[in-house]
């Protein structure tokens, strides 16, 4: 099978979300089929590590229409491991991150073990050491350098499985989005909000796909959900969507969900944050232009009404946006001053002034908006202080963040 002659490839079909299993796993060999990139890395490989958006607690998942609302169905992901079963010999492992831990590391929100050991594929809980750290090939967008499981040292391809949906904060989640569960949690890695932050989002995204470099991403669109990640709205998209790049693939769900690929802040979805997939393509990763895909669908676009909730105005959110980045270049200009204050923890800043301090701001107790008091307007900011600056945070995004926010 020869390679298209443009750099990336996404394939869309038609899959209607009352289709059997079997009718699942046929489209999706159909439609993979073309994705000779993804399959000489795939068939190679003797390690191949999965990561798909499934861990939630089995109490809370939400269907619409029979199919899972807010998490790749069980259809898909069955006709992900057979396909994966059938054309390559290497080694499978899901991994991810799991919020409700058991004593033996894998937890009651990864329900879907069973489903492995259909497919004889482990589950790897990214929480658990041993942990490496990892440089971002370029030198990053948000960070130099990331803490993950030590597995992606010896991993040889990935594939990431995500489900078609909005995203409240960053517009849409979908490949790209999907691999942020790959961070572990404290105390090995860094709090949830450390990374999932205003401004930093959407390039620490970036980074992550960056590292990992999954070479085949496959979108659950038999249903999706609109306005927010978590109990947002159900959709029937009657569609699957594959890709050997996961920003091509991204801004081709982004077409076909009824959005401009291209767009960015503040523009609908990106109502809150910049679009992750403009920032990856800015740094040369991937492309959001879907002319230079070779796109081929069965779907037009929009397979169905998508678009993210608006919980605070405008003008707030640019005052987050805006306050954030004057707080974390306080920090660059004052750091020698802070280090020898606070070193080793973590410390919110709002105002120019440290407003909580501690180990872990996990246990802050009480919410960040109450800990922000009057000033709702006012972003807090949260530094690890380090008398070394490891993780090597890029100052220069929040420079260039408040140089578009004067335009606007």
């Amino acid at each position: 099978m020869t390679h298209s002659p443009k750099q990336f490839a996404v394939r869309a079909a038609r899959c209607d979300h009352r289709a059997t299993d079997e009718e699942v796993c046929q489209t999706l060999q159909r439609l993979t089929a073309p994705l000779s990139r993804s399959w000489d890395k795939l068939v190679s490989a003797d390690l191949v590590v999965i990561k798909t958006n499934m861990v939630w607690p089995p109490d809370r998942i939400a269907l619409h229409a029979g199919r899972r609302r807010e998490l790749v169905d069980d259809a898909v992901m069955r006709a992900t491991l057979r396909l994966l079963r059938e054309r390559t010999k290497a080694r499978l492992v899901v991994a991810d991150t799991t919020y409700l831990p058991k004593p033996d590391g894998v937890g009651a929100d990864v329900y879907f073990v069973p489903l492995l050991d259909e497919f004889g594929v482990e589950y790897l809980e990214c929480n658990d050491p041993p942990h490496a750290t990892y440089d971002v090939p370029g030198g990053g967008v948000m960070f130099s350098r990331y803490l993950l499981h030590e597995c992606f040292r010896e991993t040889d391809a990935v594939v990431s499985v995500a489900k078609m949906k909005s995203h409240a904060f960053m517009g849409l989640t979908l490949c790209l989005k999907n691999l942020f569960g790959l961070t572990p949690l404290t105390p090995a890695g860094r709090p949830r909000q450390y990374f999932h932050h205003l401004i930093r989002l959407s390039h620490v995204l970036p980074d992550l796909g960056l590292i990992v470099q999954p070479c085949l991403n496959i979108i659950d669109a038999l249903t999706g959900q609109s306005r927010r990640e978590w109990g947002g709205e159900g959709r029937v998209c009657d569609a699957l969507i594959a890709g050997d790049q996961v920003i091509a693939t991204d801004a081709c769900a982004a077409h076909l969900m009824g959005h401009d690929p291209a767009a960015d802040w503040p523009t609908p979805p990106f109502k809150r944050d910049r679009n992750a997939l403009r920032v990856a393509a800015e740094a040369g990763f991937g492309t959001v232009d879907v002319s230079e895909v070779d796109f081929q669908s069965e779907v037009a676009p929009p397979l169905a009404e998508f678009d993210s909730d608006e919980p605070d105005s405008f003008e707030t959110v640019a005052s987050w946006r805006r306050t954030t980045c004057e707080q974390a270049l306080y920090y660059r200009d004052h750091r020698d001053e802070l280090v020898g204050q606070y070193h080793d923890g973590y410390v919110y800043l709002q105002d120019n002034r440290v407003i909580w301090h501690g180990p872990d701001p996990n246990n802050l107790g009480v919410s960040r908006r109450v800990l922000s008091g009057y000033r709702k307007d006012r972003a807090l900011w949260l530094k690890k202080i380090e008398p070394e600056e490891r993780e090597g945070e890029h100052f220069d995004v929040y420079e260039g963040i408040l140089d578009q926010l004067r335009k606007v």
